[in-house]
């Protein structure tokens, strides 16, 4: 079973030390002994309303709050009484009595802010007493407080940043109960009898409408109504007469109002049935050492300066509305860039629409949740960050076209550069087919979608990239294209010598049939003559016989032999003439296999080339690194030896010494580093000229 903690009176637990909040050791000792959960009821309001009274009524007690009826206000800081809960038996009531607000006698408003925030950040339950009735300065002071509250709950316990689920901040805020001293006015509204409850809500009720003047009259009641979930109202009547107030604290229950004996006890009756203990985010019940370390964790919050001071709250709320406004017109312009832009667009009109269109949506949720903002600060801070928001997407877009236009180029023209590689454009004609293939595949790039405003920069850095390939081919091309002409301009006169070889020869046989034809005739005309004198001479016929045979064999072996030796002169100039065109084309074959062995070994060559460039680049990249670090260890030193102000010393107190009349020089005016600089010296000299005496005494003694 739990300890039960007698606390016979109330404790300071927090007070008010030179302007800054100091938490009570020997109050926070008993927290810390505390191990059952702790229903926190806390109560704040003017001075010299009642305050005190109603605590002690929870408290069971006549006494024990300080209760006085004088103009001058007696609770200081945040007075603390734990008892136990009477009908929650594993339960702890701590009840927390605040400093009235309002004291002229304080002078500043910045302690009253600070302790409405820390005993509404500690509560369980809060209490707002006023007086008479609920009106909209009260309205405001609480919605002020409530949004201070949640800023130091963010500030204090960074883990609660960001709370979206309803249940959770839910869960963290304590319950409000409203409490009207003195009441005095009918509960009515429109000839009908209301509650206190109906009275609460339909003050806290906001007006339906668009303009400025409806927005800044809701804004404090919705957010109320959002950080207050569970709200509660009481009214008291006059307790007695007004000359017996001052013995309020003496005065029995009989000598009270009954009615507000009444209102009393169903206020007390509430509390204890529906306040429950105090709950962290995740449900985490708040026991004695948790509600200690949470005074200490808002309290050096507060003192550090964490909680704005402003002596307007209408400045305070307004900073931190229109704040929040610029937050969620921000995102929700990047929800609607995020949803509706894909990157990269078309063109940058395009982009453009899409970012007016997102703007102006961004400015109207920011006049919606804005708050008095009447020199349109807020507003022109919005518009700065949609400008960079804007700029951000316009590089983000040109970064993703680049991308995207990159790696189509690459796609598209890799096999036009694989085909480079492989040489089948080392050829003659080979650079009319490439620029062809190149044009193709430009097509190609143009056809394809989404390419976004980079496209065409994209592609011509690509072929500018590739003019050295282009080259190099157009070269190769011219080569072999003027080796092809020397080859056909070759082929022309070796056809043009054989045609003129056959002319001879058909000239040389003509020649020859000519020869033969008139030694032929010439043979006839003998033989006609032989035959006419045969007659006459017959004796000599068969010699003439004879040698007609004799002269045809004679001249058929002659013929032959002309023949043959005609023909063996036609075979060897034919023999000559085939032999030179074919050394020729042979020639030309190997000449053009030398080319290209020539053309594969320069590309070879280029390639060694850039591996040596690369290795030799990589060598000076770290030779320059190497000389960096010479150079910084060298930098180093020379500072070291800069620094070394000791010789300067030195010589100061040497010149000093040795001189009848000392010139002291320095810039502009005498300053205190002058002075110092100069009072150092005459304490060296006067240590000196002491052990310069020292050194005479003794030589005299």
């Amino acid at each position: 079973m739990a300890p039960v903690i007698h606390m016979p009176e109330p404790l300071c637990l927090v007070k008010n030390t030179n302007g800054r909040l100091v938490a009570n050791p020997k109050a926070l000792t008993i927290l810390s002994a505390i191990t059952q959960p702790v229903v926190v009821v806390a109560i704040v309001g003017l001075c010299r309303t009642g305050k005190s009274y109603l605590m002690n009524r929870l408290a069971g007690k006549s006494k024990g709050f300080s209760i006085r009826s004088t103009v001058q206000p007696h609770t200081k800081g945040i007075w603390m009484w734990c008892v136990p809960h009477p009908k929650k038996p594993d339960h702890t009531l701590v009840l927390l009595d605040t400093e009235g607000l309002g004291d002229v006698e304080k002078g500043d408003k910045k302690n009253d802010t600070q302790i409405f925030v820390l005993a509404l950040l500690l509560s369980s339950t809060f209490v707002y007493n006023t007086m008479n009735k609920i009106d909209q300065r009260d309205i405001d002071l609480l919605h002020y407080v409530t949004e201070l509250s949640g800023l130091l709950r963010t500030v204090s316990s960074p883990d609660l940043d960001g709370i979206e689920d309803a249940a959770d901040f839910v869960s963290i805020c304590p319950d409000l109960v409203w409490t009207l001293r003195d009441f005095y006015l009918d509960l009515e509204a429109h000839g009908q009898l209301i509650t206190a409850d109906e009275y609460l809500e339909n003050s806290l009720r906001p007006k339906q409408g668009t303009d400025q003047g409806l927005q800044n009259f809701n804004l404090p009641r919705l957010c109320i109504q959002k950080f207050f979930t569970v709200k509660k109202c009481f009214i008291f009547y006059l307790p007695t007469l007004r000359k017996k107030l001052a013995q309020l604290e003496t005065l029995r229950d009989d000598d009270l109002d009954p009615e507000f004996v009444q209102q009393v006890a169903d206020f007390c009756s509430y509390i204890f049935s529906h306040s429950n203990a105090k709950t962290l985010l995740g449900g985490i019940k708040v026991n004695g050492s948790r509600l200690e370390s949470l005074v200490l964790t808002y309290v050096n919050a507060i003192s550090s300066g964490d909680l704005p001071c402003m002596e307007d709250a209408v400045l305070a709320l307004a900073e931190i509305k229109n704040l929040a406004a610029v937050q969620k017109a921000i995102a929700h312009y990047d929800q609607q860039m995020f949803q509706k832009v894909q990157l990269p667009t078309e063109t940058l009109q395009e982009l453009q629409d899409l970012h007016r269109a997102s703007e102006r949506e961004a400015i109207e949720v920011f006049m919606k949740n804005s708050f008095k903002d009447v020199d349109q600060g807020f507003q022109k801070k919005l518009e700065t960050l949609l400008e960079a928001r804007q700029d951000d997407f316009h590089k983000r877009n040109s970064e993703a076209s680049l991308d995207r236009c990159s790696a189509l180029l690459q796609d598209i023209f890799h096999p036009l550069e694989g085909d480079v590689k492989r040489g089948i454009y080392l050829t003659a004609g080979g650079h009319r087919l490439y620029v062809q293939k190149t044009e193709e595949l430009k097509a190609k790039y143009y056809q394809e979608p989404r390419k976004g405003i980079q496209a065409e920069e994209a592609l011509q850095k690509y072929l500018q990239s590739k003019e050295s390939v282009r080259d190099r081919i157009l070269q190769t091309d011219l080569a072999l294209i003027e080796r092809e002409k020397e080859m056909e301009e070759a082929h022309v006169k070796a056809e043009v010598l054989k045609a003129e070889e056959q002319r001879m020869w058909v000239a040389v046989l003509r020649q020859y049939q000519q020869m033969m034809e008139q030694r032929q005739r010439i043979l006839q005309e003998q033989v006609r003559q032989m035959e006419r004198n045969r007659m006459f001479q017959h004796p000599l016929q068969q010699r003439a016989l004879d040698l007609r045979h004799h002269c045809q064999i004679l001249w058929k072996i002659t013929e032959e032999l002309e023949i043959c030796m005609k023909i063996n002169e036609f075979l060897r100039v034919a023999e000559k003439t085939l032999a030179e065109e074919k050394a020729k084309r042979e020639s030309s074959e190997k000449e053009k296999k030398l080319h290209e062995q020539k053309v594969k070994k320069l590309l070879k060559k280029c390639e060694n080339l850039t591996r040596a460039f690369m290795e030799f680049k990589a060598k000076m990249t770290e030779e320059i690194r190497v000389r960096e670090s010479l150079l910084k260890e060298m930098n180093e030193r020379i500072k070291m030896l800069k620094g070394d102000k000791k010789n300067d010393t030195q010589i100061f107190v040497l010149a000093l010494l040795l001189s009848s009349t000392f010139v002291y020089n320095t810039m502009n005016k005498i300053d205190q580093r002058d002075i110092d600089l100069l009072q150092y010296p005459f304490v060296v000299q006067d240590g000196t000229k002491a052990r310069e005496n020292a050194s005479v005494h003794r030589l005299c003694s």
